[in-house]
């Protein structure tokens, strides 16, 4: 061996603006400074967009621009996050009382309204669910019951998918299900054995689009008939393809049901919370039109059509159209089920029987929902309405009522059947068991500044309202009672379902919802006849890796491109769309009464809307 001096082994150096004599000098100073611009784009952001909207409340003195500049202000800063969205959020507890257009103590009271209380609430509920592995042990038994079978297989993941993202956050839906999907997927996509190879078998833990083997027929008759075989080498091309294409579908179904699981329930995402906080902000007189209840039973429609048609599109796209191939319709042998199987009987093993806190918690997450749903359904009178009504026979809990109750109780109630142990290291000393939920795990995976977004919209919404704004905009929204209110809610959808794909779900929610409701009070429609389209078009991120987090967790586990998530993405948010349409002109239409103009909406703005509402009727679908 040559020796050759250290220097030289120094690893090579990125070219510079001085390596690079034949760049001019102008050119490598202007790449630094669009570097450095670059580089602190945040801090210019938060230092000169404040600046450069000044020329709004100086140039028109008044508490409806000032409340203006705020909420343009957070919109960008949301939309940029050159801060943190839960700091952007506490804007209004600054710049509302020095604009005058609200004391301190009353902006401070929008933060931690019943809303914010559901949240926490639903959220502890979940964080017990989690710990346990709860929630993966229904994930596992599902998929053992639907089979894996590539069109079942992708059916399998979806529902399990949508079903935990209904209680607990997506985002952690989206973590658990797709390493699990991975694990079968290797399992599916394992090369032949040798024992394989000698048998003249294909690998029987995959049979994806492949032709099972013929019978043998008589060579003599079928020799000058047949097809030349493909060579190996084309053979293994087309299954890596078809290969890669299922993983990629299997992992958009993943992340894409997450999104869509967390519009049936109340507390399955948060701007479905926004809404309701927005709806008793703005229309306190509302009589809780917007409570579990009633939202599953608009919302659980529209999320199992669209989590069907969303199976049939990503199934079409990545398996293509032999339906009978997807199934796995045909003489396959009991071996081959087995060794699919495989891997998801062994992850269910490892969690081995159902311990006494999963009981425990399976017990009290069934008397959550039970709570829920009974507590004031509207077409029965409710436990609510019988034991804990006011003078005027309505009830004084809440939805938050519950979820805070339900989560108490998983503080007190032990993880194991109450009895002494010794402490490890100790034998002498007893202790008892942890309970179900400790405040160590509430405090490590509890969002809590999702809390304080909440309440930064809440708080926005009052401003609005106080300084004037949603009047002055319901005025200027006058024109648009001769458009359609049909029309209105698609076009609305559209509008959302593009601006969600560049922010925050919840950002988008909090922005629109009360410039909407000041529409529907100018415009004397039902507010919820543009609300509700708003709020279930905000979950329809799906082109794009940022969009949302379950997008970015199932983009981080390789395979995808951003052309293939956009692809699919595309045609999911058309589908989505229509069916929020859909939803929104049928049977949410006697739920709510949307056909009319109800009397908590009245305002000073609105006083003819019953004159008019003739009209609304004759133009609503």
């Amino acid at each position: 061996m040559v020796n050759t001096p250290a220097a030289l082994y120094k690893p090579a150096q990125p070219p510079t603006c001085s390596t690079v004599r034949p760049a001019p000098s102008w050119a490598c100073t202007m790449a630094t400074c669009w570097q450095g611009l670059w580089a602190y784009r945040f801090y210019l952001i938060v230092f000169f967009l404040p600046i450069f909207l000044l020329p709004l409340p100086i140039l028109v003195p008044t508490k409806e621009a000032y409340c203006a500049y705020t909420i343009i202000l957070m919109a960008l800063f949301w939309c940029t996050e050159a801060l943190p969205l839960a700091v952007t959020a506490f804007l209004p507890v600054i710049m509302f009382p020095m604009m005058g257009i609200m004391t301190a103590s009353t902006v401070s009271l929008e933060y931690l309204k019943d809303t914010n209380i559901l949240f926490i609430g639903g959220m502890m509920v979940a964080l017990a669910v989690e710990n346990w592995n709860l929630h993966k042990r229904i994930a596992l038994r599902v998929l053992l019951i639907i089979g894996v079978r590539p069109a079942l297989l992708i059916l399998g993941f979806m529902l399990v998918t949508a079903f935990l993202s209904m209680w607990i956050s997506n985002t952690a839906t989206t973590a658990m299900m797709v390493p699990i999907a991975h694990a079968v997927l290797e399992q599916l996509h394992k090369m032949p054995t040798d024992r394989d190879v000698e048998e003249g078998r294909n690998n029987p833990a995959f049979e994806l689009q492949e032709q099972k083997e013929e019978t043998k027929l008589d060579e003599k008759d079928n020799k000058q008939d047949r097809p030349a075989p493909p060579t190996p080498s084309e053979s293994k091309t087309q299954q890596n393809k078809e290969q890669l294409r299922f993983s990629q579908g299997l992992s958009l179904c993943v992340c894409y049901s997450a999104s869509i699981g967390g519009i049936a329930t109340l507390t399955g995402t948060t701007p479905n919370l926004v809404l309701q906080g927005q709806v008793n902000s703005i229309f306190p007189q509302n009589g809780n039109v917007v409570n579990f209840a009633s939202w599953f039973g608009f919302a659980f429609p529209a999320m199992i059509i669209l989590l069907l048609l969303s199976w049939v599109w990503l199934q079409i796209l990545f398996l293509g159209f032999d339906f009978r191939k997807n199934f796995g319709l045909g003489d396959q042998s009991r071996d081959q089920e087995r060794a699919a199987f495989e891997v998801i009987r062994r992850e269910h093993k490892l969690l081995g029987p159902m311990n006494f806190a999963e009981k425990a918690v399976t017990l009290l997450f069934v008397l959550l929902v039970v709570l829920w749903f009974t507590r004031e359904p509207g077409f029965f009178t409710g436990w609510g309405d019988l034991a804990f009504s006011d003078e005027n026979g309505k009830s004084m809990t809440s939805d938050g009522t519950v979820a805070i109750l339900i989560a108490v109780i998983m503080f007190i109630m032990p993880s194991k059947i109450p009895g002494l142990t010794q402490k490890p290291g100790n034998p002498g000393k007893l202790k008892a068991p942890p309970a179900l939920l400790t405040w160590d795990i509430v405090k490590k995976k509890m969002p809590w500044n999702i809390v304080i977004l909440l309440g930064g919209g809440f708080a926005l919404a009052k401003g609005s309202e106080e300084s004037g704004l949603s009047k002055w905009l319901g005025d200027k929204l006058t024109p648009l009672e001769n458009v359609p209110p049909a029309a209105i809610a698609f076009i609305i959808c559209l509008l959302i379902a593009i601006f969600t794909e560049c922010t925050s779900n919840v950002a988008t929610t909090t922005l629109f919802l009360p410039i909407l409701a000041s529409m529907s009070q100018a415009i004397c429609i039902h507010p919820l006849y543009v609300m509700l389209p708003c709020t279930l078009a905000s979950s329809l991120a799906f082109m794009l890796p940022v969009a949302t987090p379950p997008n970015a967790i199932a983009f981080s586990f390789g395979g995808l491109r951003v052309t293939d998530m956009a692809r699919a993405g595309f045609m999911l948010n058309v589908i989505g769309v229509l069916v929020i349409t859909l939803a929104i002109n049928s049977w949410s239409v006697p739920m709510f009464d949307l056909h009319n103009f109800p009397s908590w909406a009245q305002s000073n703005t609105t006083g003819l809307c019953g004159v008019s509402q003739a009209n609304v009727t004759t133009s609503s679908p």
